[in-house]
């Protein structure tokens, strides 16, 4: 099922959503080298700079994130989309918070660093979400396109199920 928010046929979430996951994986990473380099102020900033960069470009993939789940029908393929967009808020609060930390402050890199690996952890069961809802229920998918390319697409009854 193509989703609305797309160019050229082509869904304009997935391809947005590359941004904040790698600017915000390079961020942990960022913080873990600085934590053995010899100048841990450098990479502590590329952090944080990666990580208001990450929060900029997860909203901008929100927006076509939102569009796409107001087109869906199926009420299994919607309480995935929800999901997946309660875990991303939810990240994107965390990166807030703890950009609010790092800019203040106010105490060691500890508590930073944690919330950058909680964030990631749940990124990672935002993404199965996120592939559940296209490799199992062909969102973002044209069954004509798939077709043509060779391959099968669902015949629209998603087998998502949840337990």
């Amino acid at each position: 099922m193509r989703t609305p928010a797309n160019i050229a046929g082509h869904p304009i979430h997935p391809m947005l959503v590359t941004i904040p996951i790698g600017l915000w994986v390079f961020s942990l990473v960022s913080d873990l080298v600085g934590m053995r380099s010899a100048a841990p102020e450098t990479w502590h900033l590329v952090a944080y700079w990666t990580m208001i960069g990450g929060i900029v470009g997860a909203l901008a993939a929100a927006v076509p994130g939102l569009i796409d789940l107001l087109s869906l029908k199926q009420a299994a393929v919607k309480k995935t989309a929800l999901m997946h967009m309660g875990i991303n808020l939810t990240v994107v609060g965390l990166y807030v918070v703890n950009a609010y930390l790092r800019h203040n402050e106010s105490q060691g890199l500890g508590v930073p660093v944690a919330l950058s690996v909680i964030a990631i952890l749940m990124l990672l069961v935002s993404g199965w979400l996120g592939g559940k809802m296209v490799y199992l229920a062909g969102v973002g998918v044209s069954a004509e396109e798939a077709h043509d390319a060779g391959a099968s697409v669902g015949t629209g009854t998603p087998e998502i199920r949840h337990r």
